[in-house]
């Protein structure tokens, strides 16, 4: 006989790993195995229940030390979506209406650990793209009056200098401000000045003094987790709608929340950002850094996603005549990508209706939004808040809905500057043709497709493009 050679068979050699081990794993099984994840075979397993924006879930089984971004790139591989880096692992408390983004180092299962019996609490995997933006824009994170820096320092700092300072270990800089807190035990709501230092969050007890003997100690982060109030005034009975808290770990509920609420979403993202920056430090840049180390071009504090070179190379190309010719002047390149991407929609219209009725059209070109992951049928106005809020509040994120004040209406409602700000698309029929229009006609559309990709490429009326669109993913 033959001594069979090490590696003959990667079957009967369990010390070569399967490179496709998802084709081993049956179709039909409704719990999704960790086998794709590396050196997993070894680890204590647990099954995790994940939710998505539409309450569908999907049970995984996971290693008992599985981080969040694990999580989510298990999700992302398993749904065949696209990786942009903003997927993001939340938890939910549902009943008293609070939520937080899991850091993606966080382990999963220790996570679980903190939640108490009477919580109903949830995992949902979502979009959210304010992640990490602090870190390409710092300065519309920390507005001149909520931040101070060590007299050493020099008082203009550059774009890099600000993060720098929040990651040393030596300085920090001083965020302070006004927050209404919520008493202890009781329904009532304080306004006090607060700061907040490396040693943790205080207020002050007379006035906006600082003096130490003045200054009273609220919190410190090291034992406890800060959330998001999702529900505004409704739970809380706070006097805004900026609410955030802090839930010390393995607490006994509610009574043990300590509850504050900023007077405008650009204060409460700056507490809320300042504290991540204070509690992880150097952890988050890491996490930022993640999907780019190894590429060229990317040095500490500049990062950016570098667009591929062929991406860069795409240019306008006009083929009407006997010769190609390159569209150099960008208004001429737009109005042909609107003609050409209108004559696609048409013969789509035309394939789809084999009667060839106008009718029918008509109401092809009404109705073919609905299977647009950006359209959301039927929600509110508050609805469509929360969507965007859990989102992530940069400048872009966008979502088009139906208008329950006018049931012909629609309206796109967009983050811009830190705000929601929503604008009525109107319907307009001229010459027995109906057109979509943001800005009472002077520019039209045939259809919501039409409308949003334009305001893709321009801004418009609008304070800024449409760049990340809120979709109601399913599991």
């Amino acid at each position: 006989n033959r001594r069979k050679k090490k590696g003959d068979s990667i079957l009967e050699n369990p010390s070569i790993p399967n490179p496709f081990p998802e084709l081993c794993c049956s179709p039909f099984a409704s719990v999704l195995s960790a086998s794709l994840l590396p050196k997993a075979t070894s680890r204590k397993k647990q099954v995790i229940k994940v939710y998505s924006e539409d309450d569908t879930s999907r049970a995984l089984e996971v290693p008992s030390d599985i981080t969040a971004r694990d999580v989510c790139q298990l999700l992302i591989l398993k749904n065949h979506y696209v990786d942009d880096h903003s997927w993001t692992l939340f938890e939910q408390l549902t009943r008293t209406g609070l939520g937080r983004a899991i850091e993606d180092h966080e382990l999963v299962m220790e996570v679980q650990s903190n939640w108490v019996m009477e919580e109903e609490t949830k995992l949902y995997f979502r979009k959210n793209y304010a992640k990490y933006e602090f870190f390409k824009n710092p300065l519309s994170f920390f507005p001149d009056h909520m931040i101070s820096f060590p007299r050493e320092t020099s008082a203009a700092l550059s774009h890099s200098g600000i993060l720098q300072m929040f990651l040393s270990s030596s300085t920090y800089p001083e965020i302070h401000g006004y927050l209404h807190a919520k008493e202890q035990g009781k329904k009532s709501w304080k306004k006090l000045y607060f700061l907040l230092r490396r040693s943790g969050l205080y207020f002050s007890t007379k006035g906006t003094s600082k003096e130490p003997r003045h200054l009273q100690f609220f919190c410190e982060f090291s034992n406890s987790d800060m959330y998001m109030s999702l529900t505004g005034k409704k739970i809380s009975g706070a006097p805004t709608n900026y609410g955030f808290c802090f839930k010390p770990n393995k607490s006994g509920g509610t009574r043990d929340l300590k509850q504050l609420c900023a007077d405008d979403e650009q204060s409460r993202t700056c507490w809320m950002t300042a504290i991540r920056l204070l509690k992880y430090g150097m952890q988050l840049y890491q996490n930022y850094m993640q999907p780019y180390q190894g590429r060229s071009g990317c040095s500490p504090l500049n990062i950016t996603p570098m667009r591929s070179i062929s991406e860069n190379s795409l240019v306008a190309m006009d083929f009407s005549g006997h010769r190609s010719r390159i569209i150099e002047n960008p208004t001429e390149a737009l109005s042909v990508a609107v003609e050409e991407g209108l004559a696609w929609r048409r013969r789509g219209c035309l394939r789809l209706n084999s009667h060839g009725s106008p009718i029918a059209m008509s109401n092809m070109g009404m109705s073919i939004h609905r299977s647009q992951s950006w359209f959301h049928h039927k929600i509110s106005r508050e609805e469509a808040q929360r969507l965007i809020l859990q989102h992530g509040l940069v400048d872009g994120v966008f979502l088009v809905r139906d208008s329950q004040s006018n049931p012909k209406t629609f309206v796109l409602s967009l983050s811009h500057g830190l705000k929601i700000k929503h604008f009525q698309i109107v319907p307009l029929e001229d010459d027995g043709k109906l057109f979509y229009t943001l800005d009472d006609g002077h520019t039209r559309f045939t259809d919501l497709i039409q409308l949003v990709e334009f305001y893709q490429l321009n801004k418009g009326v609008l304070p800024c493009k449409l760049k990340h669109y809120c979709a109601r993913i399913a599991l």
